[in-house]
């Protein structure tokens, strides 16, 4: 709820901040007859819009689970990012559609003292709107507020721009304002792709967090000493701080059905409690524990798998001598030119090694750090 209350709070002053600054520079633009500062007006507005469907987004995104979404509806903060990079698209293109019109049909700017008073005031104010809704953003983890006040911050050059023109035009007598409006529509433009660019790739899936990975690993191994790693950590995105997760562990095979049960609600709520991440499934490895050559076939297995440089890790060996079954997995690297060439490679390798062993090998990729 804090996090909501944050993110609405900062759009609401980026909103009031906007809109005040677009109506100025309007009134500037129209007064002066410059085009590029009537497109950082709209730009300024553009911006407003954007922190308004931030809240709603927030809003959408704030709902309890419900029986048709169990898992919440923290993803629609995304959604809601791609409208504002649709927004931003238009204002940019737009921009650039009415400074190429300037350019064909060119009008001369009448610059006054009060004009460029007010355009500095204003790269003043985008430059604090832009430090503190960037803050703001990484304090609660809002790609949405992270983005606008980088886009302020953007913004303030553009400003500032305008201010170079003027002087340019008002030593010299050159008028680059058509062309520096084109210039800022395609800045515009720019930042409306690696909005768009960036929302699309969270949505598809993104590789986990590699610090938050490696403190959730640590966490489940600490759970008791017996556990010898963690393996294969899936973290799905319901949204921004809302994860589901899963993962293996490796455990003696002595180990109870009732001692695993216990270990895996224990890792579950060690996991919640310090990373703030549902754990759906805790999956067993039984590691060799009576057989004493079980090592030494496990050390020979684990160098011919780990002689392949696009293999980059070995876990969940077992090996029952009496039914001459092994099983294991191994990870391939996504630098692999065929990866499945590159495991059935592995696993031929490990059958001609021991022809007289049921080897059962698991294709894993490289998801987690």
């Amino acid at each position: 709820m804090n996090r909501e209350k944050t993110i609405i709070r900062t759009s609401i002053i980026g909103i009031a901040a906007n809109i005040f600054l677009s109506a100025f520079k309007a009134f500037v633009g129209i007064i002066t007859n410059s085009i590029a500062i009537i497109m950082d007006s709209v730009n300024n507005l553009s911006d407003a819009l954007s922190s308004v469907i931030t809240i709603v987004g927030t809003k959408l995104a704030g709902k309890p689970a419900d029986k048709k979404h169990p898992f919440g509806h923290g993803r629609a903060e995304y959604l809601t990012a791609l409208v504002i990079a649709v927004i931003i698209l238009y204002a940019g293109l737009t921009a650039c559609i009415e400074s190429v019109k300037k350019i064909i049909n060119p009008v001369t700017p009448d610059y006054n003292t009060a004009s460029i008073v007010i355009i500095s005031v204003a790269v003043v104010v985008k430059i604090v709107l832009g430090l503190y809704v960037k803050a703001s953003g990484k304090k609660v983890n809002s790609d949405s507020l992270i983005a606008s006040g980088q886009d302020a911050l953007m913004d303030s050059i553009i400003s500032a721009s305008t201010i170079l023109a003027a002087a340019i035009f008002l030593i010299w007598h050159i008028s680059l304002e058509a062309y520096l409006g084109v210039l800022i529509s395609f800045a515009i433009v720019k930042a409306g792709i690696e909005v768009l660019r960036e929302t699309i790739s969270k949505i598809l899936g993104e590789r986990i967090d590699s610090h938050l990975s490696k403190e959730i690993k640590r966490t489940i191994v600490s759970c008791d000493k017996e556990i010898l790693g963690a393996y294969d950590l899936v973290l799905n995105n319901y949204g921004p701080d809302m994860h589901v997760g899963s993962a293996h562990i490796e455990v003696p095979d002595t180990w109870s059905a009732d001692k695993i049960d216990s270990m895996s609600r224990k890792i579950a709520n060690e996991v919640y409690v310090k990373h703030g991440v549902a754990m759906s499934a805790i999956g067993i490895y039984s590691v060799n524990t009576k057989e004493n050559s079980a090592a030494q076939i496990r050390e020979r297995v684990s160098k011919i798998v780990m002689e392949h440089k696009e293999i980059l890790q070995m876990h969940g060996f077992f090996v029952d001598e009496k039914t001459k079954q092994m099983r294991f997995d191994i990870i391939v690297s996504f630098d692999s030119l065929s990866m499945k060439e590159m495991f059935n490679h592995v696993v031929q390798d490990v059958k001609d090694a021991f022809p007289d062993y049921d080897v059962q090998v698991q294709f894993d990729v490289d998801i987690s750090d």
